[in-house]
């Protein structure tokens, strides 16, 4: 073990140790002397002293270690110093006593969940209740002193991901879910939630109540979004939303600081952000000391909002000194210069730099529009937020539009429109890479997406060069201009033009795609950079194999995943079937198989089937016979989606080849589709 001290702070320094295995959690006692790291290969506790982490345990023991050693959270008692809790990947919530004497510190083991457990929590007052989440969508509460749960709770919904209990009410706790809720739950009552609301587009993967204002819940989910919700309203209301730039896996308040969280991601992020939720686009500060994947973050103390402890994928457990902490907004570049789809001009500057400047005059032909000053005004019964962003620089933004006529007879004048007119309108596969590409760039021009039209012409260049046939300039003024051996590429951005030009016959010959994998990559990155996840995903599925192999997989993932969420925000539900089935990832192509549950409701009395699916609780019909034949069906069942009454497949062909009325005299006119 390597421990490595990097600077002194009120006696304590930022430092860290190697450890032997990938972290997934961590968690702290409660005098903050100890530490407990968690994952799939690791289970030690380590001593926290002045300048190193010593480590003190290894609960890992005997020659051949139990899958329950394999962790996916662990949390330590804060009424006992010697009780930890870990919940493992096999479904079995293990508890264990440091005090023992025998080299082996498992107390007790429950297993009664039947797919990994994802989150143990202890009840802050009571040293015996012990609450376990687990991907089997059910909550179990245990007493320690007997052998079995007291109670389980059934979320009638997807995988748990966190559950935690309230400081606010003794006998209510928070589970968050997979697909996207978050329910209420009190422990006196098992049959059914008091609360639920839909919190986040996509799973909900952490949730954390303040420890001052204990009606506030933090929750972070994989539309990389961190909310703040007002439970102790009527209804669940949003107080805050930061935006982050990944998936968000952990939440956690900062202690004796009401507006301050800290956060990690769940992929591509290796960074452990603090935020101000008042402002949510710049993180407060940031902990870069990681070299990958932030698994586990936890306060050291509950009074003491300056050492943060975390551990990672990168087998490093770290004590960070908030002193030690990048401050990006201390670093933001007041100044920015950005060009629209359409040639429009954007740029922010300082104050003295602004259009309302005497000194400075406005390009002729140019509509420039109002600008915005970007700073916001501190809530005035707060001086804090005053003195902490006292030293922010206020930029002033500026946007100039074209008044060409090719502007003026633009069809959309919103981005949104723009979207999903795209998505609809893209062709992703079924004709040749040339075709593809030939009409993207159609659409794309269309709807004066000049920057990505021209991309799709260039693909088309470099990878089917020896099959593609010369396509006709698109523009009058620039375009791509074909003819002959000879290729010419113009691109026009707001009044300035680039050329590039080839001057060799292109067509007849064919370079290796690995020569253009490079800047093909690098115009991926470009474009996501900047937003458009919408041209990096369309862009990496038509490619294929092209590309996909130089883009690291949770890269890709993470895209898929941004594309998709935007897909169902605008419920273009086909187009994001059709992108998981074209995904050049497997995570990715894996989703339509995932996550999919069909409901199914008894024909004649029209109550939710239960457990058995077949015969109904109600009037103990058996929901599966033929509306024709009158028999139970065996095999493949069809039914109409108006009046619920289906039977055999050739059956029901028959009939309604025949006649569109149900055959159950109902009254309905079917259509066999």
């Amino acid at each position: 073990m390597a421990a490595r001290v990097v600077q002194t702070f009120s006696g304590w320094r930022t430092m860290s140790c190697e450890l032997d295995g990938a972290a997934s959690a961590v968690a702290v006692s409660r005098d903050g002397s100890q530490v407990v790291v968690a994952g799939r290969n690791i289970l030690k506790v380590f001593a926290i002293e002045e300048e190193a982490f010593v480590e003190k345990v290894n609960l890992r023991v005997g020659r051949r270690t139990s899958v329950n050693y394999s962790c996916s959270d662990v949390a330590w008692h804060q009424l006992d110093d010697n009780l930890l809790a870990t919940a493992a990947t096999n479904g079995a919530v293990v508890t264990w006593n440091l005090s023992r004497s025998s080299r082996n510190k498992q107390e007790l083991l429950f297993a009664e969940h039947k797919r990994t457990v994802n989150k143990v929590c202890f009840h802050q007052a009571e040293l015996h209740t012990l609450l376990s989440g687990s991907q089997d969508g059910s909550m179990k509460c245990f007493d320690l002193r007997r052998k079995d749960s007291v109670c389980t709770f059934n979320g009638q919904s997807e995988s748990v991901r966190d559950v935690q209990f309230s400081p606010r009410d003794y006998f209510a706790f928070a589970a968050s879910f997979e697909n996207g809720n978050v329910q209420l739950w009190d422990l006196r009552r098992s049959d059914r939630c008091e609360r639920m609301f839909t919190a986040h587009n996509g799973p909900v993967f952490s949730c954390d109540w303040h420890p001052e204002d204990r009606g506030w819940l933090a929750t972070g989910g994989r539309d990389k979004m961190v909310k703040v919700w007002d439970m102790a309203s009527a209804r669940p209301r949003e107080l805050f939303c930061v935006q982050t730039i990944a998936s968000v896996a952990r939440v956690k308040w900062r202690p004796e600081r009401r507006y301050h969280l800290a956060t990690c991601s769940m992929m591509v992020d290796h960074t452990i952000n603090v935020w101000d939720v008042r402002r949510p686009f710049i993180p407060f500060a940031a902990f870069e000391e990681h070299r990958d994947v932030t698994t586990g973050i936890a306060w050291r103390l509950p009074h003491d909002p300056h050492l943060l402890l975390s551990g990672a994928k990168d087998c490093t457990l770290f004590q960070h000194i908030f002193k030690d902490a990048k401050r990006p907004a201390d670093r933001a570049n007041p100044e920015a210069l950005c060009f629209g789809p359409r040639g429009d001009v954007a740029f922010a500057a300082k104050e003295g730099l602004s259009a309302n400047d005497p000194a400075r005059r406005a390009l002729p032909g140019d509509r420039r529009n109002p600008f915005f000053f970007i700073r916001k005004a501190p809530e005035p019964y707060d001086a804090s937020l005053t003195q902490q962003h006292s030293g922010s620089v206020c930029s002033v933004l500026n946007v100039f539009q074209r008044c060409d006529a090719k502007e003026k007879l633009n069809p959309l004048e919103n981005e949104s429109e723009s979207f999903v007119e795209l998505a609809q309108r893209y062709c992703l596969a079924g004709r040749p890479f040339a075709e593809l590409c030939d009409h993207n760039a159609r659409i794309a021009m269309e709807l004066c997406r000049h920057q990505v039209a021209q991309t799709w012409l260039i693909l088309k260049l470099l990878y089917a060069g020896g099959d593609a046939s010369p396509s006709p300039a698109l523009l009058p003024n620039g375009g791509i201009k074909v003819g002959g051996s000879t290729a010419g590429l113009g691109i026009t951005a707001a009044e300035s033009v680039s050329l590039i030009s080839v001057s060799q016959p292109l067509f007849g010959q064919t370079l290796p795609p690995e020569v253009f994998a490079p800047a093909v990559i690098a115009m991926l990155e470009f474009y996501a950079e900047r937003g458009d996840v919408q041209s990096t995903v369309s862009t990496l599925i038509v490619l294929g194999e092209k590309a996909s192999g130089g883009v690291d997989t949770l890269v890709q993932e993470h895209w898929y995943l941004s594309y998709l969420e935007l897909l169902q925000r605008f419920r273009l539900w086909d187009v994001a079937t059709q992108v998981i089935r074209l995904s050049t990832c497997a995570a990715i192509s894996a989703l339509n198989h995932d996550s999919t549950s069909l409901n199914l409701n008894c024909s004649s009395c029209r109550r939710a089937l239960g457990a058995k699916g077949w015969l109904c609780d109600r009037c103990r019909r058996c929901a599966s016979v033929c509306a024709v034949c009158h028999h139970a069906v065996k095999g493949l069942f069809v039914w109409c989606q108006g009046c619920s009454h289906g039977g055999h497949l050739k059956h029901m062909h028959d009939w309604l080849s025949a006649s569109p009325h149900c055959p159950t005299g109902c009254g309905h006119l079917c259509e066999y589709t």
